[in-house]
C-alpha cells in the first residue's frame, strides 16, 4: 500500500468517525468488506488444518470418537514419556472422557512444577493458520496452554473453521450467549524463539512440543493427505 493510499483511507476513517452515530459506523464498516483469506493448502478443511499444524512444527492424530481419542492419548503419552499421567483443565468435555479405558491418569486442575504434560480442549480451530483457540478461566487454566513442557490439544471437527474472520464470528456469537471469558488464546505451534542469526529454538518459554488430535467426522484420507502436502 502506498503512503498516499494509506493517508486517504485514514482520512476517510477520521471523517466518518468524527461525531458519527453508531449506525453510520456500522454501515461504513460493512461497506468496506473483508480482505480475502490466505489460500488453504487443499480443498478439504480437515486436511488443510492438519497440514498447517504440521507446518507449524506440531504433530497430529485423528480419531473418530471419544474411546479412540483416549487410546491415542494413552499411546502418545507412553511412547513419548513412558507415563500415563497428565494434567487437564476442569473442562466438562475432558471430565467426560473415558480415561480409564486407556489407563490414562489425568489430574484435573492447573499444571504445577514437575508436571511435564498438559491437555486442553480447544474451543475452535482455524484451518487458515493451523491454530487452535482456547477460552481461559477456572475450567481451562492458561498455565496448561503456556507453561507445560508438552501440550496436547483435542479439537472437535465441528469446531473447525476456514479462517480467522469466521473464528471471530463464532467467538462473538458465543460471547453473546455465555459472556466474555477471562482470556482467549490463539495457539499455532510449540513455543519458539530465534537467535540473532535467525535459528529457531523450541521450548524456550513454553511448550517444547505441541500435539493436536482432531476428533469426530474426519475424512479417512485427511491425515495422509496432510502429511503428504507437508512433505512428511
Amino acid at each position: 500500500m502506498t503512503d498516499s493510499a494509506r493517508s486517504h483511507i485514514f482520512a476517510k476513517l477520521r471523517q466518518v468517525s468524527r461525531g458519527a452515530p453508531t449506525t453510520t459506523l456500522e454501515r461504513e464498516l460493512q461497506a468496506m468488506g473483508r480482505a480475502p483469506g490466505a489460500a488453504l493448502p487443499c480443498p478439504d478443511l480437515c486436511a488443510a488444518f492438519l497440514t498447517n499444524v504440521l507446518r507449524n512444527q506440531g504433530s497430529v492424530d485423528c480419531t473418530g470418537n471419544r474411546s479412540e481419542t483416549v487410546k491415542v492419548v494413552g499411546q502418545y503419552l507412553y511412547e513419548h514419556y513412558h507415563s500415563h499421567r497428565l494434567v487437564a483443565g476442569n473442562d466438562p468435555r475432558l471430565a467426560a472422557m473415558p480415561w480409564r479405558d486407556a489407563g490414562v491418569l489425568p489430574r484435573f486442575g492447573s499444571v504445577e512444577p514437575g508436571e511435564p504434560v498438559a491437555l486442553s480442549f480447544a474451543r475452535l480451530a482455524v484451518a487458515e493458520t493451523g491454530s487452535i483457540i482456547t477460552w481461559t478461566g477456572k475450567a481451562n487454566p492458561a498455565a496448561n496452554n503456556l507453561l507445560a513442557e508438552h501440550h496436547i490439544v483435542l479439537v472437535d471437527s465441528a469446531d473447525l473453521v476456514a479462517n480467522t474472520e469466521q473464528a471471530w464470528d463464532r467467538i462473538n456469537q458465543d460471547m453473546d450467549k455465555s459472556g466474555r471469558p477471562r482470556g482467549i488464546n490463539f495457539i499455532a505451534g510449540p513455543s519458539s524463539t530465534a537467535d540473532i542469526e535467525g535459528q529457531l529454538v523450541y521450548g524456550a518459554h513454553g511448550p517444547h512440543s505441541w500435539h493436536v488430535i482432531l476428533m469426530g467426522d474426519v475424512p479417512e484420507t485427511a491425515l495422509q493427505e496432510a502429511r503428504s502436502i507437508a512433505g512428511l
